[in-house]
């Protein structure tokens, strides 16, 4: 991150900014002093400008003075970094007065001739010293990140202990104390490193670390049953190796995180990521796409390429497509579509090299044309293997989701756990290890078309994750059928099953996101900013003691919240079918799409909702909102003809019941975990419930305004059809950024919450 106020490239902090909340902590403070220093010298300036610059000096001279007090206190707190940090805020500090001093002008009653420098005659002093603030708060900020770091490395470290007193305990009473123990650590890492993940600004790095929260979350489950149905059945080898399985993939989560937010370097990173078509070159777009730029680049003449380097990445691309045709899951006719087209390819190729060759000669001015037109011919081949392949990926995905839609092979399994039958499960686990090798193969050609490296990560992290659970699902079926009447075999068996189960769904939305960034349509969709403000709760949000979902709830609430996550992809996807996306219809729905995002992320333990507190009040906000939407429906329905309107008049009607339901729910006061938590889970229902009518009403309007439209167009009539302008007031976002210099960093704010920076400027 380059910040220089004065637009030299000369101010350099020697410090790489990797988290968000720093980088926008900073913009601010370049801002006013830009201001300062790119003021027009004028030959004389008002009463009011001087005073104004004058104010502008002093506010950033006390904002640096209550944050470097920040600072200090942290250098305090932390003996390793109290000489580093120290010096930093007396730079700060120093740098500080030196504006204050540079920017105290002369009033007008004073004469002009008092001697005392000004910004105005020692521009040069005032851009050394804002270069010495900026680099002094930058290494403040990075200082204080290098904390959170620290907290994150320490509470895995405690999660590790616990981890490793877990793995030994021989009774019932020792595990329970000590797995209470482990939960809550578990909770604390959780929060830590999600605000973490939320805080990155590298892409590749976030979609690595939700990869390893996701397997943290989902075997906290899991060891907790592993390990009862072992303390259980000590003598039971299946029991142990199912429980072992667990406590390795939450070291190696562990481990994944420790070398995400410290950036080591393990041994074999190159291994991390397997080569796909989109890794084959780096800089932007998978490498088809990449091919074509180089092709499109011949063109204008930006690169020197020889005949060899083209052929070699042809080949390079030719070399992935036969994971494709190799496969046995692939299709008869995408097959051959490949294959053909990269038969067509190579010939295409060997064209355009043909006449590029004749086109270095000086006397061939003529070949322009022939050399344009098999630049066309090449690209349009490469063009249309980018989307055989892709196509092939995504039906294959799809049909072996709808396949596996009802889990028949999962529940044949706990049929024959439960009743010891050994010779019918192993015929049912010879079909989910088939599953499993489907389910992996299918991944790694997803991720051959990802187009992202961080969807490319959620792809490998899909195969991993199908390629460990079906070994333990099947090690936890042995283990029931050995005892068929043990309830704890029965309930692990259950809770490896939900995991794959969730995996699936997971991988749903994995497809659709794929397909989404293939298509053109928008990728990572924005969390709607609905959190009061300090100060502006509701009467009735006072009471409601804001605590935050233990693991074992989260885990209970994730399913449905995965629910939620779908039915939110396909409001979205409704709405970007509207020609006109300003219309009120369609931006309220886009809306509630984006309230009922934030809230799916809560489920998960990530996003702005943090506590309960603020998931009830997104919730009435929600509710609140889909009244607005209820009356634009209402204004719309009066344009309709009686049949039309009749259908439209009944789902309108259960849209506001549902959302009543909604806002009473929100509102109503409880006590204790239990009642807290079953508010939660009706929350999110009663929101799933109200999308799912949405998700139904959305395209019902489109499709009769294009009705409504075409019919007045072909009357010639302007003025019969238009959409009625709805004067529905529009949400304001409690953190929408309007006090945008604030000057506070979101990973640190137990030290920082109170920091506000020129907030009237």
């Amino acid at each position: 991150m380059a910040l220089s106020p004065c637009g030299s490239n000369s101010f350099d902090s020697g410090l790489e900014i990797k988290t968000r909340s720093v980088e926008q902590t900073l913009i601010p403070l370049v801002s006013q002093i830009t201001t300062l220093i790119n003021h027009k010298d004028k030959p004389r300036k008002s009463e009011k400008t001087l005073r104004a610059i004058q104010r502008v000096g002093q506010a950033v001279n006390m904002a640096v003075g209550r944050f470097v007090t920040v600072g200090e206190a942290i250098a305090i707190e932390n003996q390793e970094l109290k000489e580093e940090m120290s010096f930093a805020c007396y730079e700060a500090r120093r740098a500080g007065d030196t504006i204050a001093h540079l920017t105290d002008v002369v009033s007008l009653e004073q004469p002009e001739s008092d001697g005392r420098a000004t910004i105005f005659s020692d521009k040069a002093g005032m851009v050394k010293a804002a270069r010495m603030l900026l680099s002094s708060v930058t290494k403040v900020l990075v200082l204080a990140d290098r904390i959170v770091i620290k907290q994150i490395i320490a509470s895995r470290n405690k999660v590790l202990t616990t981890l490793e007193q877990l793995e030994k305990v021989s009774s019932f009473q020792e595990f329970v104390q000590i797995f209470s123990q482990f939960g809550n650590e578990m909770v604390e890492f959780a929060h830590l490193t999600g605000d973490r993940q939320n805080d990155l600004k590298d892409e590749k790095k976030k979609a690595r670390m939700a990869a390893a929260r996701a397997v943290l979350e989902k075997c906290t489950m899991m060891l907790l049953t592993a390990s009862k149905t072992c303390l259980r059945h000590p003598d039971c080898d299946s029991a142990r190796i199912n429980k072992d399985g667990v406590f390795q993939r939450m070291r190696l989560a562990l481990e994944q995180v420790i070398e995400i937010v410290t950036e080591a370097r393990p041994s074999g990173e190159g291994d991390i990521l397997p080569v796909s078509i989109y890794m084959g070159i780096r800089g932007g777009g998978s490498i088809l796409e990449q091919h074509g730029n180089l092709l499109e680049g011949l063109r204008e003449g930006l690169c020197l390429l020889s005949k060899e380097s083209l052929t070699a990445l042809l080949e390079v691309i030719l070399e992935h497509t036969e994971d494709f045709t190799d496969s046995a899951y692939t299709s008869h006719e995408h097959r051959e579509r490949i294959l053909g087209l990269s038969r067509q390819a190579r010939l295409e190729l060997e064209q355009l090299i043909a006449v590029w060759m004749q086109a270095q000669n000086p006397k061939a001015a003529e070949a322009t044309e022939e050399m344009e037109l098999a630049i066309l011919k090449t690209c349009q081949c490469m063009n249309e293997l980018k989307k055989e392949l892709h196509n092939a990926a995504a039906e294959l995905t799809a049909d072996l989701l709808k396949y596996h839609a009802d889990h028949i092979v999962l529940k044949a399994l706990k049929v024959s756990g439960g009743e010891g039958s050994l010779e019918a499960l192993a015929k049912y686990t010879c079909e989910l290890s088939e599953q499993k090798e489907q389910l992996v193969e299918t991944c790694r050609l997803l991720r051959h078309i990802s187009g992202t490296e961080p969807l490319e990560i959620t792809c490998i992290h899909a195969e991993d994750t199908f390629q460990v659970i079906g070994p333990q699902i099947i090690s936890a079926a042995q283990t029931l059928a050995l005892h068929p009447s043990s309830k704890i075999a029965k309930e692990n068996l259950d809770v490896f099953c939900e995991a794959w189960e969730s995996q699936l769904n997971d991988m749903s939305i994995l497809l659709r996101e794929i397909i989404d960034l293939f298509e053109g349509r928008r990728g990572e969709k924005r969390t709607y900013l609905s959190l009061p403000r300090p100060g502006k709760l509701s009467a009735n949000l006072k009471t409601i003691k804001p605590v935050k979902l233990d693991s074992e709830e989260q885990t209970a609430i994730a399913k449905v919240g995965l629910e939620l996550r779908l039915l939110t992809s396909d409001l979205d996807s409704e709405s970007e079918k509207w020609e006109d996306q300003e219309h009120e219809i369609a931006r309220q729905g886009q809306g509630m799409s984006s309230m009922a995002y934030s809230m799916y992320l809560f489920t998960r333990g990530e996003g702005l909702l943090k506590t309960t507190q603020d998931l009830f009040h997104q919730a009435e906000v929600f509710a609140e909102e889909g009244f607005k939407l209820f009356s634009s429906l209402q204004a719309f329905s009066t344009q309709l003809g009686d049949d039309e309107k009749a259908i439209f008049t009944v789902e309108t009607e259960k849209l506001e019941a549902l959302c009543q339901q909604l806002q009473i729910t929100a509102r109503m006061p409880v006590q204790g975990k239990n009642s807290t938590f079953l508010k939660v889970d009706s929350s999110i229902q009663n929101t799933k419930s109200i999308l799912t009518v949405v998700v139904y009403i959305l395209p019902l309007c489109n499709k009769l305004i294009k009705k409504y439209k075409c019919e007045q167009s072909s009357l010639g009539s302007p003025q019969s059809w238009r959409e009625t302008p709805l004067q529905t007031p529009v949400h304001e976002d409690g953190l929408s950024g309007k006090n945008g210099n604030g000057f506070g960093v979101k990973s640190l704010e137990h030290h920082m919450a109170n920091l506000t920076f020129l907030e009237s400027k």
